[in-house]
């Protein structure tokens, strides 16, 4: 039997901070991004993608990226 109180992950995280991802949902479908924070609890990822010339940070979800 397993403890109630045993914390479980509530998505598992295919990347790592400073890694490359792709969006793959949303506005920036297909854009490379760098990993700049991950937020586990919140479900949520910053990345940084390059517009023009400057470096924009972004807060996906989780399943809007997937590590190359």
């Amino acid at each position: 039997m397993k403890r109630i109180d045993d914390p479980e992950p509530l998505v598992k995280i295919r990347f790592a901070l400073g890694e490359n991802v792709k969006i793959t949902r949303g506005p920036f479908t297909g854009i490379v991004a760098v990993v700049q924070e991950i937020s586990p609890e919140k479900g949520k990822v910053k990345v940084s993608v390059s517009i023009f010339g400057r470096d924009t940070p972004l807060e996906m979800d989780f399943d809007q990226v997937e590590a190359l």
